[in-house]
């Protein structure tokens, strides 16, 4: 286990460096052209380079592993009993708009168990580093989440408002505004981050895929948290996360059921 962290901090290491050098061309005016998908979701060149970067040194480092990428699809083993599950860049609107509150994903699956998870934070400088038995770190330090036991006290998080409401929980979250100390629509995986960090209590997101999720369950519950999907289901696998500090997690729930 202790190799193959070190292995994804390398990968964290790598591609930042790769993506933080076109965030500040980016900055600076000379950033990267944005392409469209097929859904019509941006894509940059940053993205494409930094997944090709982290599946070059996964296919010499393990080639007995799968990976999952967001970018490029699925190669290696169809039976391997390791998947690696990579999001270059989580939250590439905010790349693109000069925004630092990005970062890029990697998970390792070990027979269908997320157990290591890193979202770095390329443009700030902040590593977590999530595993399996292992307390989650934050640039080698141990984190731990927030104790917050009352949602009139809490901070909580939600990712793209839209979607939020094209999924029918509008309503909810309107509500839940009106009852926690503090909401903010801190989205994509920094929201995730900050709950693991202790920053924040609960950070909502209605719709994901699995490499937006994958890196999220060993990072939150190495802090002590909690993470499932909006239906309560804990595999880390699944098409939403609701991220806690655990104390909050039912009564979150319960506010987000949909009807």
């Amino acid at each position: 286990m202790e190799e193959l962290i070190e292995f994804a901090r390398e990968l964290a290491l790598h591609s930042g460096k790769l993506i933080r050098g076109y965030f500040e061309e980016a900055l600076a005016g000379g950033g990267p052209a944005v392409m469209r998908k097929a859904d019509r979701s941006p894509v940059t060149k940053a993205d494409r380079e930094a997944e090709a970067m982290m599946r070059g040194m996964i296919r010499e480092r393990f080639p007995d592993h799968q990976v999952l990428g967001e970018e490029g699809g699925s190669d290696g083993p169809a039976q391997a009993d390791y998947r690696w599950i990579l999001d270059p860049i989580d939250g590439t609107k905010s790349f693109i708009h000069g925004v630092p509150l990005f970062g890029t994903l990697i998970a390792l699956v070990e027979r269908g168990t997320p157990v290591i998870g890193v979202i770095n934070l390329p443009a700030t400088g902040e590593m977590m580093i999530g595993a399996r038995d292992r307390p989650t770190t934050v640039n080698g330090r141990p984190v731990r989440v927030r104790e917050t036991a009352r949602l009139s006290e809490a901070t909580v998080l939600f990712t793209d408002l839209p979607n939020m409401t094209e999924l029918g929980h509008g309503p909810a979250l309107e509500a839940l505004g009106r009852e926690v100390e503090l909401m903010r629509g801190w989205g994509d995986c920094y929201g995730h981050f900050l709950v693991a960090a202790g920053r924040a209590d609960a950070m909502i997101d209605p719709e994901l895929n699995l490499w937006d999720v994958a890196a999220l369950k060993p990072c939150v519950e190495g802090a002590g948290g909690r993470l499932t999907d909006l239906a309560g289901v804990d595999t880390g696998l699944g098409e939403s996360a609701l991220s806690t500090n655990g104390l909050l997690h039912d009564q979150l729930l319960a506010r987000l059921k949909p009807g």
